[in-house]
């Protein structure tokens, strides 16, 4: 496992992130990010060659301890994130710093405090957006700032580190945690074949990361093929 790349994957304990991490565990040492410790430990004992990495992503004193001895990150995946909704009306300051604070601040930070890392393996950085990345729909406008932010910043990365490969993913609504709960505040009942599957985004992160050295995966959609 020792000359396998190494990867990084922020919320790796359930939905996406957990999806992405068993995607690349055959090829990639793995570090697990997430805040649920038991989760985490269940994870990383099903995956041979991956270690917790159980870090507060919006501490940058914590992020900057912990990404002190990184030599060489071949890959860092970004799929932590939060979604508070609410209309311009009735979001609060407090919707909107959570979102900002954990789907951009955190990622901007745990990057550049990796840049070197990265830099030295020519690595690849992958940034889990959203469809709200690219329409900002009624009652999202919150969350879809943030995913408009983060699509900035991926871009802004992609052409100031020319060694490095920028990935930004952008799925349609997906069959996680986070989309029951977004359901229910919308009132409407749970159907999960009408979603994408988390096995469906992996799939393609795991094809950007496979890329050819010549290639660069820039931005890529997905959008279930159900009716939402």
């Amino acid at each position: 496992m020792a000359d396998l790349p190494l990867a990084l994957v922020t919320g790796a304990t359930r939905g996406i992130g957990a999806a992405v991490a068993r995607a690349l565990a055959p090829t990639h040492r793995l570090l697990l990010g997430g805040r649920d410790a038991d989760a985490l430990g269940a994870l990383v004992a099903t995956l041979p060659g991956a270690r917790a990495w159980p870090v507060e992503l919006t501490d940058a004193e914590a992020l900057e301890a912990a990404t002190a001895e990184f030599g060489e990150l071949d890959v860092l995946v970004h799929s932590a994130g939060v979604a508070r909704l609410g209309t311009v009306e009735t979001a609060t300051d407090a919707d909107w710093r959570a979102n900002f604070e954990v789907n951009v601040l955190a990622i901007v930070t745990l990057t550049r405090q990796l840049l070197p890392a990265l830099r030295a393996a020519k690595g690849h950085v992958v940034v889990i957006n959203s469809g709200a990345g690219h329409n900002a729909r009624p009652g999202w406008g919150p969350y879809a700032a943030s995913k408009f932010a983060v699509r900035a910043f991926a871009d802004a990365l992609r052409d100031e580190e020319t060694t490095l490969r920028v990935t930004s993913i952008y799925p349609g609504r997906t069959d996680t945690e986070m989309q029951q709960a977004i359901i229910a505040d919308e009132g409407r009942s749970y159907e999960p074949d009408r979603f994408l599957r988390p096995e469906s985004v992996a799939a393609a992160v795991l094809a950007a990361v496979s890329a050819t050295a010549d290639a660069h995966p820039t931005d890529v959609t997905l959008r279930p093929r159900g009716l939402v």
